[in-house]
């Protein structure tokens, strides 16, 4: 299955939020009115897009119909896509050239962190690349002991303590394994506490720090995972990491089971921080590195819903 067949099957349920809502709305006006602006701006803010970048996508969406002179409804449909491409469109590529080079993955809490570590390992594994994975979320035994069986799935090395081990000492210990074993891309588990900030910030600041020190020319990439069922509170959380992190990409897993795709869109308008990868199902090979084009055109696909 190819990335936009992926897409389209993994965004249906956002498309029928989105892109059926739309086209009910257009399919009610033979011309381009206030009325038919206004409602297609509430669609947007139902479908999870955010009150602030549906009234953005509306404000262009003006200018739009007034500088092409647009005449039709259905004109306003195309007009609309082109906008919604625009606003996810940025380089998603993710800056591993160095070896090694390490990739902190963080996220509250049943995002699906572990999973997207699996499946990230997955992607490089693919890619003949050799991967190092830190268990490095100490506080949980659940989350050392999933990472231990998606590290053997995928046949990549894992680096591990006990639960509740100094979290930077297991970053430390994969850093200097990394180096005897030529490893290409080291992740990195984060615990994800992000109601008590001022230990989460302290933690990855140390982990921080130990990687400045030890891997001072590496490429380094703070991943944030985020659920997509969870609509606008992803959007909270991706803000409250960003006061605390460098944050250099999103990944936004379990779009296959939400029609809350929208809050894609609003990540992406308010943070302005590249979409990475996006999950779309349990399997190792679901984790799709983001394309704003494929999205946009799955999104607005015609053929059924």
């Amino acid at each position: 299955m190819n990335i936009f067949s992926k897409l389209k099957e993994g965004l249906r349920k956002t498309k029928e939020n989105i892109s059926s809502k739309i086209n009910l709305v257009i399919n009610q006006f033979t011309k381009i009115d206030e009325e038919l602006l206004e409602e297609l701006e509430e669609t947007l803010i139902m479908a999870d897009i955010g009150t602030e970048t549906s009234e953005k996508i509306c404000r262009c969406l003006r200018k739009e119909i007034k500088n092409q002179g647009l005449k039709t409804p259905h004109e306003v449909k195309s007009a609309l896509k082109k906008i919604i491409f625009q606003i996810l469109d940025s380089d998603n590529t993710l800056n591993v050239n160095t070896i090694p080079s390490i990739i902190l993955i963080v996220g509250v809490n049943g995002v699906g962190k572990t999973t997207t570590i699996g499946k990230l390992a997955h992607n490089f594994r693919r890619e003949n690349k050799k991967v190092l994975i830190a268990a490095a979320d100490t506080f949980r035994a659940a989350a050392i002991d999933q990472l231990e069986i998606w590290a053997k799935r995928v046949n990549c090395d894992i680096i591990k303590r006990q639960e509740g081990s100094d979290p930077a000492s297991v970053v430390f210990d994969a850093i200097e394994a990394s180096k005897a074993r030529k490893s290409d891309i080291i992740i990195c588990d984060t615990a994800g506490r992000l109601h008590n900030k001022s230990n989460l910030m302290s933690e990855l600041g140390k982990i921080g720090r130990i990687i400045g020190r030890e891997l001072p020319n590496a490429n380094k990439e703070i991943l944030l995972v985020l659920d997509g069922v969870t609509g606008q509170n992803a959007l909270t959380q991706a803000i409250e990491f960003k006061k605390i992190l460098d944050i250099t990409g999103i990944i936004i897993t379990k779009l296959d089971g939400s029609a809350k795709g929208g809050i894609v869109l609003s990540i992406k308008d308010n943070l302005n921080i590249p979409i990475k990868y996006v999950g779309l199902g349990e399997a190792a090979d679901d984790l799709e590195p983001f394309d704003a084009q494929s999205f946009t055109d799955a999104l607005f696909d015609d053929e059924g819903v």
